[in-house]
């Protein structure tokens, strides 16, 4: 599937804001998943884009503004290639050993209700990793129900399984703290989904990677109940949202600060694909005239 983003993210400030820093982990990296065909990210503000590598592996972008601004629109633009591997992601960059994704972070961590949630998936059927992952991803997102606005980007695993609700982020949360309590290594992973609808977005989406004997990293998507598919397009792995969040900065002044997202993730029509429907389409037509 070839798929074109269009992602702009638009900070304004009550007053010019100073020593403007923004870090984007807003680039996809190529695995046998995906192919990046090209990507760009334009800040609307003068300053120093710098790219490095941090420790897990995702391209980071570093941007510093030049001089005092009222508003900053982070624009990304890109077209990515995706391939059905059935969640297993293979040919990624991998920096750390698997059993560093058994951590726990302040985000990620237990209450006794999350763990024998945990333990009572664990013990439901057999024993095999991959099919406790499938039951895993299942029962959270029976459990947990998709809701955007009562949580924040600071709201932990424990808190979204107690209130029963929360958006995606929330939901790959509650997964990997489930997981480890299972010791199965998972990751965060931020990036973009392309939805069946079509429909402009307000956010990116994330999901999990939980590493499977013989296999290896599968995705699974605890907000849709299922694998990772073609129409995910997988940017950034971290133990939790802060290790692989789209973007985190700071900033002098500048008072309140607003913030605004659109975000447009669509097939992107190949060349064979429009050739097919061409020819699908003038065989439906000259059937219709035969009568």
């Amino acid at each position: 599937m070839r798929i074109r983003i269009v992602h702009d993210t638009v900070y304004t400030y009550e007053q010019p804001a100073r020593g403007l820093i923004q870090i984007l982990r807003l680039t996809p990296r190529d695995h046998d998943g995906q192919h990046v065909r090209e990507w760009r990210i334009e800040p609307s503000v003068n300053g120093r884009l710098t790219a490095r590598e941090d420790g897990f592996g995702n391209l980071v972008h570093w941007f510093t503004a030049d001089d005092p601004t009222d508003a900053l629109t982070v624009r990304v633009t890109g077209e990515i290639e995706t391939f059905e591997t059935s969640g297993i992601v293979r040919g990624a960059v991998e920096r750390l050993p698997d059993l560093f994704y058994l951590r726990d972070t302040p985000l990620t961590e237990t209450s006794p209700e999350l763990a024998a949630f945990a333990q009572k998936v664990g013990a439901a059927g057999e024993r095999d990793v991959l099919a406790t992952l499938h039951r895993l991803v299942a029962a959270v997102h029976d459990t947990v129900i998709f809701e955007p606005g009562p949580t924040s980007a600071s709201t932990s695993a424990a808190q979204s399984f107690e209130a029963g609700k929360g958006v995606c982020q929330d939901l790959t949360h509650v997964f990997l703290s489930a997981a480890r309590q299972l010791d199965i290594p998972s990751r965060y992973v931020s990036g973009y989904y392309r939805r069946d609808d079509g429909d402009d977005q307000k956010a990116g989406h994330a999901w999990v990677e939980s590493l499977v004997p013989n296999l290896g990293w599968v995705g699974f998507d605890p907000a849709h109940g299922m694998s990772a598919t073609e129409a995910h397009v997988r940017v950034a792995v971290g133990l939790d949202y802060l290790g692989a969040a789209p973007i985190r900065g700071s900033r002098l002044g500048g008072g309140t600060e607003t913030l605004d997202v659109a975000l447009r993730v669509e097939q992107v029509q190949t060349r064979s694909q429009h050739q097919a429907r061409g020819q699908q389409s003038q065989g439906q037509s000259q059937s219709q005239t035969q009568g």
